[in-house]
């Protein structure tokens, strides 16, 4: 990564979506641009107006139309989906491309390896898209080794008591 930095939330915990908005807030607070794109979410009407909130500072962009969790969607609606999802991952290589924000989190997007939506060569592809002094955060659940050794700063999100 060309001088642009990599910070991963993954684990089983609730928490690393708001991990990433706080660190986003926080960017934004200095006067960064943020844009965040969501994958693997299914609608959440309150969250995303709350988000919207913060804007023009914080930009969020969601590309699934299905309001149910992908892995509830019928094969067809998951295939809809795939194709939405790549389209995110198009846009946010596109953004990257552009220099169009100081900020891009990528919520979820460790999800796509798993359901076979993106490969490690997609993911790597972003990294080497980032411009110089761009930070990128990415969330998931599961963390795959080569990703971690790209990633400047990794957290472990779990829950000790629920």
């Amino acid at each position: 990564m060309n001088g642009s930095r990599l910070q991963i939330y993954f684990g089983s915990g609730k928490g690393k979506t708001t991990a990433a908005l706080g660190q986003a807030i926080r960017e934004a607070s200095r006067g960064k641009s943020v844009i965040i794109v969501q994958f693997l979410k299914g609608k959440q009407p309150e969250a995303i107006s709350f988000i919207q909130r913060l804007e023009p500072e914080i930009k969020l962009f969601r590309f699934q139309r299905q309001e149910e969790a992908f892995e509830d969607l019928s094969a067809q609606e998951q295939k809809e989906e795939t194709l939405n999802m790549k389209n995110g991952l198009c846009f946010a290589k596109k953004v990257l491309a552009t220099g169009e924000c100081d900020v891009l989190v990528l919520d979820e997007i460790l999800g796509l390896l798993e359901y076979g939506i993106a490969g490690l060569s997609d993911i790597r592809g972003l990294l080497d898209e980032a411009p110089e002094g761009t930070d990128l955060i990415f969330t998931g659940i599961r963390l795959c080794s080569d990703i971690m050794e790209w990633a400047d700063e990794v957290y472990q999100i779990s829950a000790l008591k629920e």
